[in-house]
């Protein structure tokens, strides 16, 4: 399964932010007869897992961002749960991102509708995103996403009504608008953002969407998941633990 998902994912390939380690993070006895799919990698979604009887998690982000030591406390708790249950954690960031087929943005784009798209936010080397072409007033757009991603969006309305040159890059590109924005878009959907992009919203004429970083992020790894299920004839599930963010 981890080389099935490495050469689909092309994960050598990918460049990621430091620390993201895409791949095997921890194996376990290498049998396989449930998946659990979750957006972060924590204590609380291995329990969940284990409460569904997996004994492989997939995530979108993995457990080694930033120091992962000592492995004490909750961090402890959280090894020895992963050990004691033989269960293996697989982590997919950047290249699960960016996936044509089973990528976050690539299948956000199509449950919002958008058919024809092209390339769009380039970062590490690579487009992350799609930018999409429609005639949608905003209204409409935070409709679909709603629908999309199960919440109502937040609305920084400081572009056009009617949303043409929609860019959309799942997770936390908000920080990233000035550059989303030079590629000639007038509506960027992404998950979350900081405060200052809303002055610099109205200053760039650009619509933004915020639909949470959690929620916008939920597709990849169910993809995933249900593609690995369908290869190799194992079950899987998705354990929720929405952040709100």
């Amino acid at each position: 399964m981890v080389r099935y998902s490495d050469r689909l994912l092309a994960t050598s390939q990918v460049t990621d932010y430091e620390g993201a380690v895409n791949g095997l993070q921890v194996g376990n006895s290498g049998r396989i007869s449930r998946l659990a799919a979750a957006v972060d990698a924590s204590l609380a979604t291995a329990r969940l897992a284990v409460e569904a009887g997996a004994n492989l998690l997939i995530v979108h982000h993995g457990l080694f961002w930033g120091g992962s030591h000592p492995w004490t406390g909750k961090r402890l708790d959280l090894i020895r749960l992963l050990l004691d249950h033989d269960l293996a954690v697989y982590s997919s960031h950047l290249p699960l991102d960016c996936h044509p087929r089973l990528g976050n943005n690539v299948l956000l784009c199509a449950a919002l509708g958008f058919r024809k798209r092209r390339p769009f936010f380039f970062e590490k080397g690579r487009p992350l995103g799609f930018q999409g072409s429609a005639r949608l007033t905003r209204d409409e757009l935070a409709a679909r996403l709603a629908r999309a991603v199960g919440s109502p969006p937040r609305l920084l309305p400081c572009g056009p009504a009617v949303c043409r040159r929609i860019g959309v890059v799942t997770g936390g590109a908000g920080g990233e608008l000035k550059l989303a924005a030079g590629e000639g878009i007038d509506t960027f959907v992404t998950g979350e953002g900081p405060h200052w992009t809303f002055p610099l919203a109205e200053e760039l004429g650009v619509n933004v969407f915020y639909a949470g970083h959690y929620a916008t992020e939920t597709f990849g790894v169910k993809a995933l998941a249900a593609e690995l299920s369908r290869k190799f004839r194992v079950p899987w599930t998705f354990v929720d633990h929405p952040s709100g963010l």
